[in-house]
């Protein structure tokens, strides 16, 4: 039996409902469904462990082709199957769950996974048509979801670590214990700002994983410094929100960058490094700076409404 959290639920929650909708409506920056800018689908691919399943249209029928067999389906069956999963993502409590009826359904046609195989960048691939340009582009997603937990845009790891050393004070043995045993809800914050208050600097050393720096410099040379200011900032201020901290750098400016003609150098690097992690980039892999099959994210809203986000446009 198939059991996984809301995260994993809300995978295939966007497969029937994506399939049912037959479009992809665009999102704004406040989650807010664009009217005039939608992509009708033409097919939606999802890699799973057991090989690649593709889902096309012919009139009101989806058409599944996986694993050499080709069954057929009514539209109105993923609709009503995608309404049903969303109640029941609505209505659990429970970290991890399992749903027999829809585990049962997309076993029908042989599907049988929750989430898409782990070597695949993309949890969910869709050919749109692009009204525009007339044009039909496959599009690589990243599924996020707002039913469960918040979802991150970058998974920190050891690789992502910042390597620091404390300047300016000698902190005895009986100092480092007392705030290496400091264990909060916000335990590293709290231990940085107990540095800080012995009056120590921290200067950045580097990062930990070679990788990661090397695909921060390949991004832009000044990308480890103003990175590790940035978790200066946030370690030692009440400040939690990267456009704040953004600001609050570009205040203080402390690569000393020429800013007399107003240049936006630090929100310009970082939003370049956000652009590169929606391509794919992570910090434990060779960045090529190669748009990669993912190029976006589909935003599940709480209310089961699915609004696209991606670099094409």
């Amino acid at each position: 039996m198939l059991k996984g959290n809301k995260g994993e639920w809300s995978e295939i929650y966007t497969l029937l409902k994506i399939i049912s909708d037959r479009n992809l409506f665009a999102g704004d920056s406040d989650l807010n469904k664009i009217e005039n800018l939608l992509f009708p689908i033409i097919k939606v691919i999802r890699d799973e462990s057991n090989g690649a399943y593709q889902y096309s249209y012919d009139s009101d029928l989806v058409v599944i082709k996986g694993n050499e067999k080709e069954f057929r389906i009514s539209i109105n069956e993923f609709r009503e199957k995608a309404a049903f999963l969303l109640s029941k993502l609505k209505e659990s409590t429970s970290s991890t769950f399992s749903i027999p009826e829809i585990e049962n359904f997309i076993n029908s046609f042989n599907s049988e996974s929750l989430k898409a195989k782990s070597s695949v960048k993309s949890d969910i691939r869709v050919v749109i048509h692009d009204q525009r340009t007339g044009t039909t582009p496959e599009l690589g997603f990243s599924i996020k979801s707002q039913l469960g937990k918040p979802s991150t845009l970058f998974n920190s790891s050891q690789g992502s670590n910042f390597i620091y050393k404390i300047e300016n004070v000698v902190l005895t043995d009986r100092e480092a214990k007392e705030i290496n045993s400091i264990d909060s809800r916000s335990k590293i914050q709290d231990r940085v700002k107990a540095i800080i208050n012995k009056g120590a600097i921290l200067t950045f050393v580097q990062n930990e994983g070679e990788i990661f720096q090397n695909n921060l410099t390949l991004i832009d040379g000044f990308l480890p410094n103003i990175l590790s200011e940035i978790l200066t900032i946030f370690s030692s201020t009440t400040l939690n929100k990267l456009g704040k901290l953004v600001d609050e750098i570009e205040k203080r400016n402390p690569l000393k960058f020429d800013t007399r003609n107003n240049h936006k150098f630090y929100s310009y690097k970082v939003k370049r490094l956000l652009t590169d992690i929606a391509l794919g980039m992570v910090p434990t892999t060779v960045w090529t700076g190669t748009l990669d099959a993912t190029g976006g994210y589909l935003v599940v809203k709480d209310d089961g409404e699915i609004l696209c986000y991606h670099i094409y446009n």
